[in-house]
């Protein structure tokens, strides 16, 4: 793995140095553009407007449209924005991991400490393990102002990027019926049926079984096959109760 990140994490008065390297990986598969008519690979250009010429990567620069010019922004200018934030992971507070509602978690990264046999960094591990908190703190990334969470996973501090509050869109627009009432009846069965489908959250036996299948589908088409494609059957349900179809699920589960 390569650090895309190097700075340290602020711990009250202790400053923890790091690296921050992805942990996560993208499952997909690598699908090319191509002219339907003789399956020649299509190729993106980064085009002048005005002399319609082919910029290349050394010439470009960013620039903030401002009245009816553009202003540059250059490297410089995003760390002068906030040259601590750049550098450092600032804890601003600990809150319950549990807290954290599951629409705001974006990505995760692994800390790695920059310094061999760093004491500091075990012991906010150890500690973020017997408190069962996450550290919220702000930093900033590939010129972006993150908020993120700090929290343990087996023997890392991983550093997990959160949205802010106002990314989150109301439900205003939603056309949500808050007048059907539940009978009590039917939310008790509701609730045996969670009961019934609880166990222990064991990600690693849920794979991505479509991915497989799309490569299969692929392989065969490779060697001339017709791939063979699934018929969807749709399960009917028994009746148009709540309470039956309840029913009819927690059965089935038992005879499962």
């Amino acid at each position: 793995m390569r650090s895309i990140w190097t700075g340290s994490i602020g711990f009250g008065l202790v400053s923890i140095p790091i690296k921050l390297f992805s942990a996560v990986q993208e499952n997909r598969l690598d699908l090319d553009m191509l002219d339907s008519r003789d399956h020649a690979h299509i190729k993106f250009q980064r085009v002048n407007e005005h002399t319609k010429k082919e910029v290349p990567y050394d010439k470009i620069v960013k620039g903030y449209k401002y009245d009816d010019d553009y202003v540059i922004i250059e490297d410089a200018d995003f760390e002068a924005a906030a040259p601590e934030k750049t550098k450092v992971i600032e804890i601003e507070s600990f809150v319950d991991v549990v807290s954290v509602n599951p629409m705001y978690y974006e990505t995760s990264y692994y800390s790695e400490p920059a310094t061999k046999n760093n004491k500091a960094y075990a012991l906010l591990l150890e500690a973020l393990k017997r408190s069962g908190k996450a550290g919220l703190a702000r930093f900033v990334l590939r010129s972006t102002e993150s908020l993120c969470i700090v929290h343990p996973v087996d023997n890392a501090i991983v550093v997990t990027r959160i949205r802010f509050a106002q990314q989150i869109r109301g439900q205003e627009e939603l056309k949500l019926d808050d007048k059907i009432k539940v009978s009590e009846k039917e939310l008790k069965m509701g609730l045996a049926l969670i009961d019934q489908y609880e166990e222990p959250l064991d990600l690693s036996k849920y794979k991505d079984e479509y991915h497989t299948e799309l490569m299969n589908i692929i392989e065969q088409k490779a060697k001339g096959k017709r791939p063979t494609i699934k018929k969807l059957k749709p399960k009917k349900a028994k009746g148009d109760d709540l309470y039956d179809q309840l029913m009819s699920s927690l059965n089935a589960k038992k005879g499962a």
